[in-house]
């Protein structure tokens, strides 16, 4: 990258940061089940909801109890259940319509991260009906306030539940854009470990996983506070602690409520410090090929930490002290390698992929376009790249870059897919 655009680039990211400490950051009032939500919108003399979610999650009877509990309550429950993974403009207007038809007065967002996405741009285009989805992209072009904004996480990734971000698909073109303002961090989150327990193993994992490179990212990005240091780190030992457990025993109560923890941690985390070329890059392959987010994540992470060299050594080695890989005694280098090792050996256990087969080789220069034009210069990542430096890692990952083996030939299955195999064999 030249000098005039880095210098660009980073002038940027400190106006961005000096003006955090003013900034109308806030958190979401957290509960702890879905079984305290009727009496908030009592509460709140709310008596019409739209409640957004997938049909896979609907469909395993997953939403149920909470409708039945709304209903008992006697508040109307209308359900949107067509969000896709990597939601479209297409689904956000559907579910408008049916809010708008329901004359609603507030919307709950359950399920991933697709879900959630979809229940806060449904919420921008509540606040700003004259405007489309494509003309809030970007930072700070919705600043109005939504209806009441409930989400309700069923996986431990994404961390949208504490984020100001909403990422949608053009359904036509299929490019994937972030919305970014404060009015679309939600007013609730409710942390219920009953919602996720009958994920997938390989759910569980790709999403803890993407929680894990959220907290990461935002670590050792050039924007930090206190306050987003404190829930990266928090974040990353629950997650060291917890994501095997929950992947190995679904029924853990206590590893997925750390694990919902965790990933609300890291969302808090990147809200304010923002992330990296790890999720650029990702999100160019979910809009592209609708690559699942948390895969993508998993896959790219290692290669993009060993791509920044010795300008994130001390704060993977400062990583690697707080969840016992390493002493303080060690170097720097030798501190990052022992977290890059781990990294790797824990996508080995989890029996996630070493590649991304979809990717074609004629696309990448426009999928690294895509990502440079994402994350600069917007993302304070440690080291400034330009799209031909983003290239790599979509080679990196490629099947044919790999030799022959079982990761280079694993195909992961989608979330659907996994679901249903999941509750066909219970």
């Amino acid at each position: 990258m030249n000098f005039a655009k880095k210098a660009y680039c980073r002038s940027f990211q400190t106006v961005f940061r000096a003006a955090i400490p003013v900034l109308p950051y806030r958190k979401p009032t957290l509960l702890g089940s879905t079984k305290e939500l009727p009496a908030l919108l009592r509460k709140k003399n709310i008596s019409r909801v739209l409640l957004i979610t997938d049909a896979s999650i609907r469909g395993f009877g997953i939403t149920k109890p909470l409708e039945d509990s709304l209903h008992k309550a006697h508040i109307h429950c209308r359900v949107y259940d067509r969000t896709v993974a990597n939601p479209t403009n297409q689904n956000v207007e559907e579910a408008r319509a049916m809010y708008l038809r329901g004359d609603c007065q507030a919307i709950i967002g359950f399920g991933g991260g697709s879900s959630i996405d979809c229940a806060k741009a449904v919420g921008a285009r509540i606040a700003k009906p004259r405007q489309s989805l494509s003309q809030m992209e970007g930072i700070l072009k919705v600043h109005k306030r939504l209806p009441t904004l409930i989400a309700i996480p069923t996986t431990a990734g994404t961390g949208s539940e504490a984020t100001l971000a909403a990422v949608i698909t053009d359904s036509k073109t299929r490019h994937k854009y972030p919305i970014n303002d404060f009015p679309l961090i939600p007013r609730y989150a409710v942390l219920d470990p009953e919602v996720t327990r009958t994920l997938p193993r390989h759910v569980t994992a790709t999403t803890g996983m993407d929680a894990l490179t959220h907290a990461v990212e935002a670590y050792i990005g050039r924007s930090t506070t206190k306050e987003t240091r404190a829930d990266a780190i928090e974040a990353i030992q629950l997650i060291f602690s917890n994501l095997d457990r929950a992947c190995d025993n679904g029924d853990d109560t206590e590893a997925r409520r750390n694990m919902l923890h965790a990933a609300y941690l890291a969302g808090s985390a990147f809200s304010k410090s923002y992330v990296g070329y790890v999720h650029a890059v990702a999100h160019s392959l979910g809009g592209k090929y609708n690559v699942p987010h948390g895969l993508a994540n998993a896959v790219l992470l290692p290669h993009v930490l060993e791509a920044y060299g010795p300008s994130v050594y001390k704060k993977l080695h400062e990583l690697s002290v707080c969840v016992g890989l390493s002493s303080r005694a060690n170097t720097d280098q030798v501190g990052a390698e022992a977290f890059l090792r781990a990294i790797r050996e824990m996508k080995i256990r989890l029996d996630i992929p070493d590649v991304i087969p979809e990717i074609r080789r004629e696309d990448v220069p426009e999928l690294a376009r895509t990502a440079a034009k994402e994350a600069n210069p917007l993302y304070p990542v440690p080291v400034l790249m330009e799209a031909e430096q983003l290239e790599q890692f979509y080679y990196d990952v490629m099947e044919e870059s790999h030799e022959s083996g079982r990761n280079s030939r694993y195909r992961l299955p989608t979330e659907d897919v996994l679901c249903q195999r999941h509750h066909t064999a219970g």
